[in-house]
């Protein structure tokens, strides 16, 4: 049975957050002095949050150098197979934090800089690919504007322009010297007996962005490479050879527009132009570079090229169908450019790529209309019918006579216009394909993608999603963190299944105490400041109720809204009557053009007007809705969790990693048997998970059809109510009845608190499954081929010396 360590083993022990002696204190000191001096050109007279900041980012970054330089060159020695994760979402946020954790400098500094720089998504894969000390690199386009910021205005979405370079970026590398060509519109030459040559394109050059990626407590340091779009010198300049100079310079933004913002995420595929762009600019530009590092290496640089070795030093993730035109591309260069036969090209093509699913929501899947294809990228189109062809070929030699199977299992779609399957193109051209948690894998294999799974059963996967705990307990519940490594050693932040040592301890009351101490300490500081923000007074005793993420309707903040109301009129019928108080807290984004969402912000809103201003109420019930959801507000909000609202309907969310965030910081879970859901439930047992059931039940919705909550314009959500009424496609009416009574048993077990906190015990104890590392290591053995490592990259030596490598910096990496 585990116990607490003793006082003289934590002594002994180095602290979760890392030591630094105290030469290395100063060290800091002297390097952010430096910085404020001679990189932001200011004194501590005129100095601004932000000048502190940047300061101590750069004095961070100088740490990593001498490291990244030194893991490039030990991949350019060793050379083993590298990975490139292919994604459209990345874009940079803050990851001063962060990097401090990884690097063992947080106490360091001495400071608790939320900083200014602006949130982004940075992934928890790429971290624990530089922990397990993989050959690994993350591609993607470098925004000029992130996802919009959200303010909410008398109860209403409205977006703001996420301007997130303004002050620019202390963390990238511009690399100028690596900027490449990629070719856009044009036409295909064809000649009897010659291969087709794409003529006359409109070229768009691709800027490289680098930015570190340090793994937690070792020497690795990879690199994030995103993609600028830049206009070449002589963008339309020869269509005005008889003149307007100025314009042709203006039109230069035409080209740079490829990578001015980051679209939605808002589940609904919209064939626009400059998305496939977008996703062309960035696949078209990555494969360059990976061919080139594979042409450059040790091995071909010491003797002849060949491309048979291609798939055993290459493997390309294609997250979600976004990068699909990758396959086409590796084909076209494959083909017309090294000159390699279909049949060569095509088996090193399918060797090298793998596909990750994210969605089963069919009007989610990309289907790009051939006519625009055509004209964007023609010699792609040519490519993908052929790919098609041989595919149909062999699909009705296996069932000549199975004409809708054909039509099915075609890349291209008929009816309606023609237009390209994505997604089909992913899983014809790729090794393996995979979901991301086990109910969304049987899914795809039973249903979105039978046909295929049935043909090439063996090229379907799961990899259940997995979080960073560094970021996500480390960063953001040094408490918990703190508390869980006195109690069991600090080995659990690299392998987090040691977690399972907790239940040990699920009975011992001075760790319930403290468990339960670091979670009041965590709501305490979060209602200090809803209340700063909101202005509304919160009773930090009552149950933080927490609904965070994307609003969509098959995540149902509607499900969760029509509970509060019924909370609501229980204390309106019986306001002496016991009630355990709660604190419903919402927040999370609309897409722009996503009408039903953006009013099921305004009803939250308007119930939430009503809620908190009813003396009635009083402090037994807050609803606050959490303008500008984004990573560093969930930073604040999960460690103050107690209740984690899990509740799409079942069979849509593909896994989920805010489920996996606030179970790893001691929420318990309200949910369907969904996404990652299901897991969660087998790890830590069903009876310590909220789940409730699909049930038919009907309550009235005659407040809201009424105007009771918007009595100046009483048919202001009557949209919602059609939609309730009349096309309730996820099953908010269905599920309301059981999920108000499990609701109850919520209420009924936070109550006792002692028992309540027993069973977080248990969650935390369970979560280790979660981790992105278990997730890397088995994309990394079973899809990929490669072997975590501890890699023996030898630690830079002294700065001066890093500084001298630099100037020696392989070109080659």
């Amino acid at each position: 049975m585990a116990t607490p360590l003793t006082d003289q083993e934590k002594r002994k022990q180095i602290s979760i957050r890392g030591i630094v002696g105290v030469e290395n204190v100063a060290e800091l000191k002297q390097g952010f002095n430096r910085h404020l001096h001679f990189t932001l050109v200011k004194d501590r007279n005129v100095a601004t949050p932000r000048d502190y900041y940047f300061a101590l980012a750069h004095t961070v970054r100088d740490h990593l150098v001498g490291r990244w330089i030194r893991t490039q060159q030990f991949y350019y020695e060793a050379d083993p197979k590298r990975v490139y994760y292919l994604s459209l979402e990345f874009y940079m946020g803050r990851a001063l934090q962060n990097t401090m954790i990884n690097l063992g400098l947080q106490n360091a500094s001495g400071v608790g800089y939320g900083g200014s720089g602006r949130d982004g998504r940075r992934s928890c894969f790429l971290d624990s690919m530089a922990t397990l000390g993989l050959a690994a690199y993350g591609y993607g386009i470098r925004y000029e504007y992130g996802i919009f910021n959200q303010k909410i205005k008398d109860g209403w979405q409205f977006e703001e322009a996420d301007d997130w370079l303004r002050y620019g970026n202390p963390w990238e590398k511009a690399r100028p010297e690596f900027m490449l060509p990629v070719h856009f519109y044009g036409r295909v030459e064809e000649e009897d007996g010659k291969e087709p040559k794409w003529v006359n394109t409109q070229v768009v050059l691709a800027m490289p962005y680098d930015t570190p990626i340090p793994g937690y407590m070792n020497n690795t340091v990879n690199t994030m490479r995103l993609w600028s779009a830049r206009a070449p010198n002589d963008f339309n300049l020869r269509d005005f050879n008889v003149g307007d100079y100025i314009q042709a310079v203006l039109d230069r933004n035409l080209a740079e527009n490829i990578s001015r913002v980051l679209y939605p995420n808002d589940n609904f595929f919209e064939g626009k132009e400059l998305r496939l762009k977008q996703e062309y600019f960035v696949v078209a530009a990555t494969l360059q570079d990976v061919i080139r590092r594979f042409k450059t290496s040790k091995k071909n640089c010491s003797g002849p090229l060949s491309f048979d070795s291609f798939p055993d030093k290459v493997a390309i993730q294609l997250n979600d169908t976004h990068p699909a035109m990758a396959i086409p591309e590796l084909m076209r260069i494959f083909v017309d450019i090294e000159k390699l036969d279909w049949d060569t090209a095509w088996n090193i093509t399918k060797q090298t790529f793998a596909y990750t699913n994210h969605t089963v929501l069919p009007e989610a899947l990309e289907r790009w209309p051939v006519e625009l294809m055509e004209r964007l990228l023609p010699r792609h189109l040519q490519i993908i019918y052929r790919i098609n062809q041989i595919h149909l070929d062999h699909i009705a030699s296996l069932f000549p006579d199975d004409m809708d199977r054909i039509r099915r299992m075609s890349l291209i779609e008929e009816e309606g216009g023609k237009r390209v399957n994505m997604a089909h193109l992913c899983i014809v051209g790729s090794h393996k394909v995979n979901g991301v948690a086990e109910i969304h894998s049987d899914i795809i294999k039973r249903d979105v993608f039978r046909d295929f799974s049935e043909l090439e059963p063996e090229k379907f996967q799961n990899k259940t999603n997995g979080i960073t705990p560094r970021r996500w307990l480390l960063l953001c519940n040094p408490g918990l963190a703190d508390l869980i490594a006195e109690a069991i050693g600090e080995d659990y932040v690299k392998d987090l299944n040691h977690l399972q040592k907790l239940n040990d301890l699920v009975d011992y009351d001075t760790f319930i105490r403290d468990v339960a101490k670091v979670k009041q300490d965590n709501k305490l500081k979060f209602a200090q400041y809803l209340e700063k923000v909101y202005n509304v007074d919160i009773n930090p005793a009552s149950m933080f109720d927490v609904h965070v993420k994307r609003i969509h309707e098959y995540k149902r903040q509607l499900l969760n809204c029509l509970h509060v109301i019924t909370m609501y009129n229980r204390i309106k019928r019986g306001p002496i009557k016991p009630f355990v108080p709660r604190t419903v807290i919402i927040g999370g984004k609309a897409a722009p053009g996503y009408h039903m969402a953006k009013m099921i912000i305004k009803l939250i809103t308007s119930v939430a007007d009503v809620v908190n201003n009813d003396p009635v109420i009083g402090r037994k019930l807050k609803v606050i809705y959490l303008e500008n959801y984004r990573v560093s507000l969930a930073e604040k909000v999960i460690p103050a969790t107690d209740l984690s609202e899990q509740i799409s309907t079942a069979g849509t969310e593909a896994s989920g990693t805010g489920n996996m965030k606030f179970m790893l910081n001691g929420a318990l879970t309200i949910g369907t048997m969904d996404g990652a859901n299901v897991e969660m439930a087998e790890e830590a047992g069903e009876e310590n998970l909220f789940i409730f059931d699909y049930m038919h039940g009907n309550k009235s919705v005659d407040q809201i059809k009424s105007g009771y909550f918007s009595p100046k314009q009483p048919e202001m959500f009557s949209d919602i109510i059609n939609m309730l009424f009349h096309h309730d496609r996820f099953k908010v009416f269905a599920d309301y009845e059981s999920y108000v009574k499990c609701q109850e048993r919520v209420s009924a077990l936070y109550k006792d608190q002692r028992e309540w906190t027993r069973v977080v015990i248990k969650n935390i104890a369970a979560s280790g499954k979660f981790s992105s590392d278990r997730s890397i290591k088995e994309y990394a053995t079973e899809i990929w081929g490669v072997e975590p490592t501890d890699l023996k990259i030898p630690p830079p030596s002294e700065p001066r010396e890093a500084l001298e490598e630099t100037a020696r910096t392989l070109r080659k990496n």
